[in-house]
């Protein structure tokens, strides 16, 4: 399959109204009011300078109605809440690198964007990572609908710079990944249930397509497609500023992917992945991740990949992630360098 850009749409924020409830208001009728003024006559002294007490006013005898509160957005501990939204800043986490609102190396259990369980968020990114001998680039987007659905759709082009001459396939060699996942929300709210330990629990897929795919079955894969499957878990802890995510991934892919899907020997096999993440400010969290990788091809062995980063949110559209990371082995030796990010979403 020949490698082509995918486009992408640019998606309108579609936001459903809430509906307030109405004010209440109490009316006091002309009739009702003029009883309460009889009722509120002062009696007569007997003395003779001695004057009536005038009667009371409707106004006077009839308090005004208060008006009820409004409905508001459940109110959340701390700081961390956004101005005009019941969702916080960076808890939909920013761009996982095959395209799932996460961390940049694993999908956690929220849902992409900002958008409530009445409206629809989304997400577009585009990441950058450059090791000792190879760069990848990845890029595209993710729709949240009523925060229990996230659509997702990427392309990852990993560049062998000059490991591809000595292969003999030319320096600067592409090898192209089309991503497309699908992850539903099953059961808790990580940010909001905090009187209870149940994270937020989802389950996901991705189908990746791979655009090389005579290459890859040459190094011994099965296949240049295949589908991940995964269990997430995510809990936000407020009073400590505390987040945690574990994943669980069946997967027959060679470096995510990239170099193709299983072997002759080898099929789906659990990994595991990790995030911890720590929230500085409202709008800055540090943390650290770790996934581990099926090693199933013997020319390329595989190890496990790792991060710690950076994310910062200057306002609520816009997040950035830089990080130090180190994607294992990876063909011709450990891979370590750097990470960078830029993420959009409402």
């Amino acid at each position: 399959m020949s490698a082509t850009k995918p486009i992408f749409l640019a998606v309108s924020a579609l936001g459903l109204a809430l509906a307030a409830p109405g004010v209440a208001s109490a009316e006091t009728s002309a009739d009702d009011a003029a009883a309460a003024a009889d009722a509120a006559t002062a009696e007569t002294t007997t003395s003779d300078d001695a004057q009536a007490t005038a009667p009371a006013t409707p106004a006077e005898a009839a308090p005004a109605a208060e008006a009820a509160p409004a409905a508001t957005v459940t109110d959340i501990p701390g700081s961390l809440l956004s101005s005009g939204s019941g969702r916080l800043l960076l808890t939909g986490g920013v761009s996982q690198v095959e395209g799932s609102a996460g961390g940049g190396l694993t999908p956690w259990a929220f849902i992409a964007g900002y958008g409530t369980n009445r409206q629809i968020g989304g997400t577009a990114y585009a990441t950058y990572v450059k090791t000792d001998d190879y760069n990848l680039k990845s890029y595209g987007g993710a729709i949240g609908l009523f925060d229990r659905v996230e659509v997702s759709l990427s392309r990852q082009e990993f560049d062998l710079e000059k490991v591809g001459g000595a292969l003999g396939l030319g320096n600067g060699f592409t090898i192209s990944q089309t991503t497309v996942g699908v992850k539903v929300k099953l059961i808790g709210n990580g940010v909001l249930d905090q009187d209870k330990l149940l994270p937020q629990i989802s389950v996901g897929l991705q189908y990746k397509d791979n655009n090389r795919d005579g290459l890859v079955k040459a190094l011994g894969a099965t296949s240049g497609n295949g589908v991940d499957f995964y269990l997430t878990a995510t809990k936000l802890f407020l009073g400590q500023n505390l987040l945690l995510n574990g994943t669980v991934r069946l997967t027959k892919a060679n470096q995510f992917g990239i170099l193709g899907f299983g072997s002759a020997t080898a099929g789906y096999k659990p990994q595991f992945e990790g995030s911890v993440a720590y929230l500085v400010t409202r709008k800055l969290a540090i943390g650290a991740e770790v996934r581990t990788k099926p090693n199933n091809l013997a020319v390329a062995k595989e190890g496990a990949a790792f991060d710690a980063f950076v994310a910062f949110a200057p306002s609520k559209n816009i997040s950035i992630t830089a990080a130090y990371v180190n994607l294992g082995n990876i063909v011709v030796g450990k891979q370590d360098g750097y990470y960078l990010s830029l993420q959009f979403a409402f």
